[in-house]
């Protein structure tokens, strides 16, 4: 059994449709060769015209980044997937948890594309509905399951969103989870709160902007009966953190941090709110990828930083500000390997099957899950804006 309990696939082979990972390639992509991609591109958008709507995720490959419409994080992708209720053709540049998203959101007339449906993302694959449904069931054992309101990280599957949904959470990303916190710890008195999947951020929004206190936050591990967790420590917590991360941001560490410091005595640290709580202890600013885009924009010129957040995005920060000394906040090169297999092979034969009528890797997500996810997708799109930590 591996630590997510998901059936072994080998790459490119099988079928698991309820995971985030491991679904057949669709077949004949032109070759990664073909000089000709991208007028193949530029052709197949015009040709769609405004039937088309082309998201992109600020950690794609330039070469798919420059076809997108919008660009953006997960909240703000979100958020136009939704606005453009017109558009015949949503295709997501991005992981499949993303693009499940888009469907929930969208009408039922439009159809959602995600270019390669192997592009999942392991964080989600960390929080499987059976796992929350048996931890459900042991908070409600263990006396705290009326105090708890679910709130799920954008980074999860559909059913773990329907979940929340149907036991009065929501869902957050890394720009709004610190008012998605205060609007759950007021849904009831002596609220606690189950933070799905993603550890870190759970933990770095709690104590960095609720005030809590770190023995107040308790990791619940879903291999272990009862999560690991005692009855006692569970009536003590404010915040039950599922034991999940995301493989980029987790490999950021303190030591690295320490050795570029003491190399360049001026250097600004920033970091995405996934990485562990150690490292944003050491980082000058914390924030969602909007965060990070518009701190280096209004930076210095001159100024010095190291970014911790996915490889392609610091890379298109620092190629767009020669001005800036900018670094990658790790030893070794380490790309998002999911979000990368949208590449412009994918893209091209999505939008040219697109153009001969035929719809491709469309993202469905089945009735009673859309209902109940749009509830808890519909709690977070309604929370007070806070634009300027966006």
């Amino acid at each position: 059994m591996s630590t997510v309990d998901l059936p072994l696939l080998p790459l490119g082979k099988g079928r698991d449709l309820d995971a985030e990972r491991g679904v057949e390639c669709p077949g004949d992509l032109p070759p990664a060769s073909d000089p000709t991609l991208v007028a193949r591109a530029r052709a197949a958008k015009e040709a769609l015209g405004d039937r088309l709507f082309v998201l992109g995720h600020h950690y794609q490959r330039d070469e798919v980044i420059q076809f997108a419409d919008v660009t953006g994080d997960s909240f703000k992708l979100a958020r136009d997937a939704a606005g453009r209720p017109d558009a015949e053709f949503i295709v997501f540049c991005g992981v499949h948890f993303m693009a499940e998203s888009a469907d929930i959101l969208t009408t039922d007339s439009q159809a959602v594309i995600l270019p390669d449906m192997a592009a999942g993302c392991s964080m989600a694959d960390m929080a499987r509905l059976r796992q929350v449904e048996d931890a459900w069931d042991a908070l409600a054992a263990a006396g705290v399951q009326d105090q708890v309101v679910p709130v799920t990280y954008m980074n999860s599957s559909a059913d773990i969103k329907a979940f929340c949904g149907r036991n009065g959470g929501l869902v957050c990303t890394s720009s709004n989870a610190e008012v998605a916190l205060e609007w759950a710890f007021a849904q009831k008195p002596d609220a606690k709160i189950l933070f799905l999947p993603d550890q870190h951020l759970g933990r770095n929004t709690a104590v960095l902007q609720q005030g809590i206190a770190l023995d107040e936050c308790v990791v619940w591990n879903p291999l272990k009966p009862n999560g690991g967790l005692t009855a006692e420590e569970l009536a003590g917590a404010r915040m039950i953190l599922w034991k999940g991360h995301c493989s980029v941001h987790g490999r950021f560490s303190e030591d690295v941090i320490d050795e570029l410091r003491a190399a360049h005595p001026d250097l600004k640290v920033l970091v995405h709110p996934e990485c562990k709580h150690e490292v944003v202890l050491k980082a000058d600013m914390v924030g969602s990828t909007e965060y990070i885009i518009k701190a280096i924009e209004a930076a210095e010129p001159g100024s010095t930083w190291a970014i911790g957040t996915e490889l392609n995005l610091v890379k298109r920060l620092a190629d767009a500000h020669p001005d800036k000394n900018i670094m990658f906040l790790d030893r070794n090169v380490c790309y998002c390997s999911t979000m990368n297999r949208i590449d412009l092979p994918h893209l091209v034969w999505a939008l040219e099957n697109l153009v001969a009528g035929n719809v491709v890797n469309q993202i469905t997500v089945d009735a009673a899950t859309e209902r109940d996810a749009k509830v808890a997708l519909q709690r977070m799109l309604d929370l007070p804006g806070k634009t300027a930590k966006d």
